[in-house]
């Protein structure tokens, strides 16, 4: 028995069941309807290279082989045009504040997803460089017919696919899948929407065209005759520039079936609870997925296929928790897509830059360095435990985290220094840092983005204000900083 074998048979019934499923819908992608409205074609040319050796999948921001429209097309066109089937990940050199936290975690599971790529008779390659450069220089050297790659909202990321566009051959076709959302961000809206109420009819008018079952990756029948380097794990690492100061955490195991594992929890202890109890973050309630989603190591299409089985005996936690995975997840896709400014007071509503510039020469009781901030050095035990939270578990809870950014915004000197170190904070720590909706939240809190202008008050303007009693109103703040242990430090004028 390989070690492929030996692992999956250690798996949970819910996980093989998963893979049943899969086999028993469809015999593989080519006997499956494709929607091909998941499929934006940014070159010119849509047809594959003639007499080419091969068809690559630039996996980034979906890192899975199951449950992958992105994948599934790949195999569908190499498939169709008798080629073998190349998955490249580029590690980069440092990647918008990610740490090593964020690294070895996303690393551990590329080592699961070569090892099932193997088993597939998929070729998996470890690459190092910015990969608008790497991808091209792998394309070129072996023969590569079509780049089939994943969708990312965030401005770098879109500048490597247009970079890279730019530069491949001609005759070199280019296609986009969106296999994050469930319907694609382009599908959903072509424009930026104002707030969950105008997006929220668009997404779920398409649910039924979109929120399918997936066909499985299956054994690819096309082998490469090309040799390959041998992928350096050990060395993957070696040159990157990043943090290596911020510890990894360690509730949460990387990798696909780890994140299943993690559903499969949700599902059968929590989700009676998340619609009444998801707020108070005494209380374990949450689906606790966000670093699997933001990773792409498990699907949010099959957490919804899942959860769904359960609404006749939990209706409203199902009815929540779609408004959050689907309709509020996808609109963060939709700002960040549709407006260049996503992490700037740019990005902001007219009345939103307009009251916080009204308001910024208003006195401030309490002003912290980032250092503080950093270090959980307020007056705050509320605030300094959300904090300790993030440095140690790598995630705020969800309600606390609107708290936690928007006294940043009381306690410091602007907006944008306000804006800006939350986001640094959020990315360097948080284990869904850097992704679209870290960045909305965080523009949410402090700039009132999907918002409305509320009762008018020193510092925030007309931006949703939350303080300290209200939190007491709503949980066991005492129970919460005993949890995570924060104090109250010296006031700082």
């Amino acid at each position: 028995m390989d070690q492929f074998v030996a692992k999956r048979a250690k798996l949970s019934n819910f996980v093989n069941k998963l893979e049943e499923d899969r086999k028993n819908d469809s015999e593989s992608v080519m006997k499956f309807k494709f929607n091909k409205k998941r499929v934006r074609v940014l070159t010119a040319i849509d047809k594959v290279k003639e007499n080419c050796k091969g068809i690559v999948y630039w996996m980034f921001r979906d890192s899975r082989v199951q449950d992958n429209w992105a994948f599934l097309f790949a195999q569908k066109t190499a498939i169709k045009n008798r080629l073998p089937l190349h998955v490249c990940f580029c590690v980069l050199p440092k990647f918008l504040g990610a740490t090593i936290r964020h690294y070895k975690f996303h690393l551990a599971a590329l080592k699961q997803v070569e090892l099932e790529c193997k088993n597939l008779n998929v070729n998996f390659h470890l690459l190092r460089g910015e990969p608008n450069d790497v991808i091209l220089k792998f394309v070129e050297k072996y023969d590569m017919g079509a780049v089939i790659t994943d969708f990312f909202p965030l401005r770098l990321p879109l500048s490597w696919v247009d970079d890279l566009k730019k530069k491949l051959p001609e005759d070199i076709p280019l296609c986009q899948v969106d296999a994050h959302n469930i319907v694609p961000c382009w599908e959903a809206s072509d424009k930026l929407e104002y707030s969950a109420r105008t997006i929220r009819n668009k997404i779920n008018s398409k649910l039924d065209e979109y929120l399918t079952q997936f066909p499985p990756v299956i054994k690819h029948p096309y082998t490469t005759k090309q040799k390959f380097t041998e992928n350096d794990w050990e060395n993957a690492l070696k040159d990157v520039e990043i943090d290596k100061s911020v510890k990894e955490i360690t509730w949460a195991k990387p990798g696909y079936e780890e994140g299943i594992l993690e559903l499969e929890r949700f599902i059968e202890k929590r989700l009676k609870l998340y619609d009444s109890k998801r707020n108070d973050p005494t209380l374990n309630a949450l689906s606790n997925l966000s670093p699997w989603f933001h990773f792409g190591m498990i699907s949010v299409q099959r957490c919804i296929l899942e959860v769904s089985k359960y609404k006749n005996s939990h209706k409203k936690s199902v009815e929540s928790f779609m408004e959050e995975a689907i309709v509020r997840r996808e609109l963060s896709d939709n700002f960040c897509f549709y407006n260049e400014h996503y992490d700037s007071l740019k990005g902001a509503k007219q009345w939103a830059v307009d009251t916080l510039d009204n308001h910024r020469k208003d006195k401030r009781e309490y002003v912290y360095t980032l250092k503080e901030f950093e270090n959980s050095l307020t007056h705050d035990d509320l605030w300094n435990s959300a904090q300790n939270q993030l440095l140690q578990d790598g995630k705020i809870h969800g309600f606390l985290r609107m708290y936690w950014a928007k006294k940043i915004l009381e306690w410091t000197r602007t907006p944008e220094e306000a804006l800006e170190w939350s986001i640094y904070l959020n990315d360097k720590y948080s284990m869904d840092g850097r992704d679209p909706s870290g960045y909305v939240g965080c523009m949410w809190s402090i700039c009132g983005i999907h918002d409305q202008g509320w009762a008018e008050r020193s510092i925030f303007g007309k931006i949703r204000f939350i303080n300290y009693k209200g939190c007491q109103r709503k949980f066991d703040v005492k129970a919460f900083v005993a949890r995570w242990g924060g104090k109250v430090h010296t006031k700082k004028k």
